[in-house]
Formats: C-alpha cells, structure tokens, sequence
C-alpha cells in the first residue's frame, strides 16, 4: 500500500479515465475495505495524503448530547458518542464535534491487501462502465461500425464496436438481411442499459428513419455540414422511404444535393438499404403544399386541412383524380402509409369525380325543384 497514489496515472492511462476519477474510486475501494475488515458499522473517511502518496483511513465519531436517540440504534451507534463520554478524552469537545481515529490497514496483514485489491478492481471497473454508459448514451440515434462476431438462434446480431460488443436484434434488421461472423456493418444506437446482472447493453437498428437520415449525412456533405436540413423522414424498411428536405443557403437545392449527379448519392444509400426506394421531397411549412408534394407520384387536385376542437390538424382530405387513387396509395398501401408518417395525420382519399357527380345531381335536381315550383306557382 505504499505510495499507492503512483499507481493512479498508469490506470488512468491505461483505461482512458480521467485521474479524479480513479482518485475517488480508490477513496471508495479503501472505505470498503475499513469497513469489511474493521468493523462495518464506522463511519469511515478516505483522506488523500498528498506528502506521502497514500490514502489514509480515519474513522469519523460524532458527539452527540446523552439521550440521543442515535446511540441507542445498533447500526449506527457505533459512528456517534455521548458528550459526556467524549469529555473523558477530552474535556474542550462540544456537540456536533467530529472525532476522528486513524487506522492502518497494513496492521490486518493479507486479508486488508487481498480484500483492497479486489475492492480496487472492482470500483475501477465501476467507473470504466460508467464512462462508456455515458458515451454511448450520448450517442443514441448515432452512426456506429462494427464488425459481426456472432449470430445466435434468434437471429440476433452481436457486433464488436471499439471496447464493448451491441446487439443487432433480429426486428431490427432489413428484410432479407444475412449476416455472417466477420462481416462489417453500420447501424445506430437505439437503446443503451446498465444493470448489475448484464452490465450495459446496446441495442442496435438498422431500421430506424434515424438510420436512414445518418447514412444520408454520412453520403452528402451538403446535409453534414448543415446546409440542407432532414426535417423529416419516414420509412418501411426495404420497401420505400420518403425524406423531406430544406436548404438554409438560398444557392443550394436541396433535393438536388441529396440526390447527387445522375443519383449517385441517393443510389449509394439505397444500396446499403437493400435497394429500398427513396424519394426526396422539399419541406415546406404550408400543410397542404407539403402534403400535394409527399402524395407523390400522384397528382392531386385539392388538400384540405381539418382541425380538432383545440385548432390542431388532425386529418387531411385529399381529392384527386380516379385514375391518380392508385398511385396515391401506392402498392399494398405503401405511398398512402409514408405519407401519413411523414405528415402526421390521417389521409383520407376522394375521388374528384365522384364529386363533380354528387354536384351534377345536387345541380339537377334543384333546376327540377325550381321548375316544379314554378308550375305549381301558375297552377
């Protein structure tokens, strides 16, 4: 235990943590061990003694007055005392004066050094989890790589990124994905967890719209460095996907950038999406331009907006053309199920025909109740 201090850089360095930080886990490492090899009901302290590079243990008393209900408590009576028990020492203590006893840990032979090494391994490791639970928790909705080092019963797939192994479930991956052990794959972070069973878990996607929107950064740097803005994107994984888009330059088109010369861009990210379709779409704050131009490749006649009581959107009524009901909706539903993701509200459809129909026969039968009304008027 001499000089233990000196070992704290080289942890430091070794597991890329902060030298404060495994300060305070060997501080806590020590009091640990006082306690376990002392007496578990002292209240100890761990003082870092700068002079001689080691951490010294005192045991911390607190004066109370002599009917404090403290004392009589077995679990934590043995961190308080009496003042009058505490005058006996030393006459000049008052109430709430601290105590303090120090105590060598070297005194308890093998036992202390044994039980302190494995308390300092364990509190460094604490920390070393701590650190990469908080990064990765930054990077949720983030791009990782890794390579696959295993493919269980489910299907899932366990990827090695830097210094910890995620998780690629099986509802997370692309139809028609096969992964093998050494293959390299990007996805995002969906979830991270810490808990004392399983340590910290990494959850992996492959398709979230966020999934979609990093590889699009990633491909244009128009959108990496800010210049064209994702406002929105919706998906169904291998099948299509829609992306709206706005430029913050008044020079930069933003679904021209996005899709790159003769769609070189755009192509490359739906290749690493198993070949899922992709149609960019400039966003627009108008509900019902933005939602003519997310019908597309139908073309609408009409958009009309309805609200709820509160004057939120709550559905839009779309009318186009009979022949354009088919595109509208897509096939099995996809066109008509993107838009409303990308929207937020429930589309519904209305034939324009239909309509001019209904408005012939409304015409029609009020010339009848006119002329009807006239002859009955002569009559």
């Amino acid at each position: 235990m001499e000089k233990i201090l000196d070992i704290v850089d080289a942890i430091a360095n070794e597991k890329g943590l902060k030298p404060e930080k495994v300060k305070e886990a060997l501080k806590t490492a020590f009091i640990q061990t006082a306690k376990r090899v002392i007496n578990p009901k002292f209240a100890f302290e761990a003082v870092i003694n700068s002079q001689t590079k080691t951490i010294d243990i005192i045991q911390t008393i607190t004066v109370v007055a002599d009917g404090d209900e403290r004392l009589k408590d077995e679990e934590i009576a043995p961190a308080y005392i009496s003042i009058t028990e505490a005058r006996e020492y030393d006459d000049q203590v008052e109430l709430d004066d601290q105590l303090q006893i120090p105590h060598d840990l070297e005194e308890y032979g093998r036992t202390a050094a044994s039980q302190l090494h494995r308390e300092i391994e364990y509190h460094v490791q604490r920390v070393v989890e701590d650190e990469i639970f908080n990064k990765y928790k930054s990077k949720i909705g983030s791009l990782v790589n890794g390579r696959v080092t295993r493919v269980d019963n489910q299907n899932s797939t366990y990827i090695e990124i830097d210094e910890i192994r995620a998780v690629l479930p099986m509802k997370s991956r692309i139809k028609g994905e096969i992964f093998k052990v050494g293959d390299h794959l990007k996805a995002v972070v969906r979830r991270v967890d810490m808990n004392k069973e399983n340590g910290i878990q990494i959850e992996l996607s492959r398709t979230s719209p966020k999934f979609l929107e990093e590889l699009l950064a990633l491909e244009v740097p128009e959108i990496s460095d800010g210049t064209v803005i994702v406002e929105r994107s919706a998906r169904i994984p291998g099948e299509r996907a829609k992306v709206a888009l706005f430029s913050t330059h008044p020079q930069v088109d933003a679904v021209g950038a996005t899709v790159g010369v003769k769609g070189v861009r755009i192509n490359a990210v739906s290749q690493e999406l198993i070949g899922e379709n992709i149609d960019c779409i400039e966003y627009t704050t108008i509900p019902e331009l933005f939602i003519s131009r997310i019908m597309s490749p139908a073309i609408i006649s009409t958009v009309e907006i309805v609200k709820d009581e509160n004057g939120e959107a709550q559905k839009a009524i779309i009318t186009l053309p009979a022949d354009q009901k088919s595109k509208a909706i897509g096939k099995n539903g996809i066109n008509i199920r993107l838009a409303s993701m990308l929207s937020g509200l429930n589309i519904e459809l209305v034939e324009s025909d239909s309509i001019s129909q209904n408005n012939d026969i409304q015409e029609v039968k009020e010339q009848k109740d006119g002329v009807d009304a006239l002859q009955a008027l002569f009559n």
